[in-house]
């Protein structure tokens, strides 16, 4: 009777901090939306969703449900959809690969998509049928070949692919592919403004179109993570222990890969290159939630999207009317937090 009353108690209490996610989450929408140059009032801003989100109530030529709808919404969507993608690879690759300094960028994935992106900016890359999309497209499949090599290269070294062989070939490719971009950036001319913004990160100017862009990947690549959770707590005690518990290792090692490059490339293609996000947030969760890895990833989601809008808020504020890149403002607020983290940790393990 005892038992059951602490799992009734345990699953309320998770049905509550979920609630309380959602509802962070909502409002971190309301308020990305409705402060900036143009300050909307609180109660415009709610009628205007209401009305967005069941179809009455749109009045015609409004300025204030211009700036929502086709300005603002579309751009704190896709800060959020950014946010969560980072944050749900960053713990899935740092429970997979047991490395607390783990993210979306330890195998040189997010690399290889800024190199795709560059190159289609010095070069002027356009193909007729995507046009717009000519850039996610280059850098998401820039990614994809990123993690093939990383992968084949690891295995060429070390047959059983461990972790630490994966890290290390992830280091070598980025630092060779940081020096592709180096290189492209000494030689170009009038990209040279375009190419730094895009990869000091930023969800500025984005439309609905680029919400788009992102989703199908989120929720393919987000479905596949969650979909092996169970697999993930496994892999935390180690590869070996997971194949004892009947984990087929090399196959769903490879399926987390795949959807944490698949996320990331995504992410990378429509906002640059925003650091911090997928090291700092999955910590925090954990130190708050625990490591199981189906909490752990969902709520890493929810989280690295509020944090993202907050700090695309941020970023649009504090020096208006002019922008700071979002990646500067993660790396300011991240660093710190990340120093704090490592600290608390060094002085548990001392105290144990």
């Amino acid at each position: 009777m005892q038992k059951q009353s602490i799992q009734t108690f345990l699953q309320i209490k998770s049905v509550l901090t979920y609630l309380i996610l959602i509802i962070l989450l909502i409002s971190a929408i309301i308020l990305g939306v409705s402060i900036g140059t143009v300050r909307i009032p609180l109660r415009d801003t709610v009628d205007i969703f209401k009305g967005f989100l069941f179809n009455f109530g749109l009045k015609e030529n409004s300025m204030y449900q211009t700036i929502i709808i086709d300005i603002r919404l579309p751009r704190v969507l896709l800060a959020g959809l950014v946010g969560a993608s980072l944050s749900i690879v960053g713990a899935a690759f740092q429970g997979l690969l047991r490395n607390p300094l783990a993210d979306p960028f330890t195998l040189g994935i997010s690399s290889g998509a800024s190199v795709g992106a560059v190159m289609t900016i010095f070069f002027g890359i356009s193909f007729p049928l995507f046009n717009l999309y000519t850039l996610p497209f280059v850098s998401i499949i820039a990614s994809f070949v990123t993690l093939i090599i990383v992968l084949t290269f690891a295995r060429k070294i070390d047959k059983s692919m461990r972790v630490e062989t994966i890290i290390l070939t992830g280091i070598v490719f980025s630092s060779f592919l940081s020096a592709l971009i180096s290189l492209m950036i000494t030689l170009t001319g009038e990209e040279l403004r375009q190419i730094i913004g895009w990869l000091l990160g930023s969800v500025a100017m984005r439309g609905w179109e680029h919400v788009l862009i992102i989703l199908p990947f989120f929720v393919i690549g987000s479905f596949i993570l969650l979909l092996n959770t169970r697999e993930l707590n496994a892999f935390s005690f180690g590869e070996d222990q997971a194949k004892h518990l009947g984990v087929n290792v090399e196959s769903k090692k490879m399926l987390i890969l795949i959807a944490g490059s698949m996320l990331t490339g995504a992410a990378v293609s429509v906002s640059g290159v925003i650091g911090f996000v997928g090291l700092v947030i999955p910590h925090f969760v954990r130190l708050l939630f625990g490591p199981e890895h189906r909490s752990l990833l969902l709520k890493s989601m929810i989280i690295g999207a509020i944090f993202l809008i907050l700090a695309d808020l941020v970023s649009r504020i504090i020096i208006q009317p002019q922008e700071l890149p979002i990646g500067v403002i993660t790396a300011l607020i991240g660093a710190p937090i990340f120093a704090l983290i490592l600290i608390r940790q060094n002085v548990k393990v001392r105290n144990t």
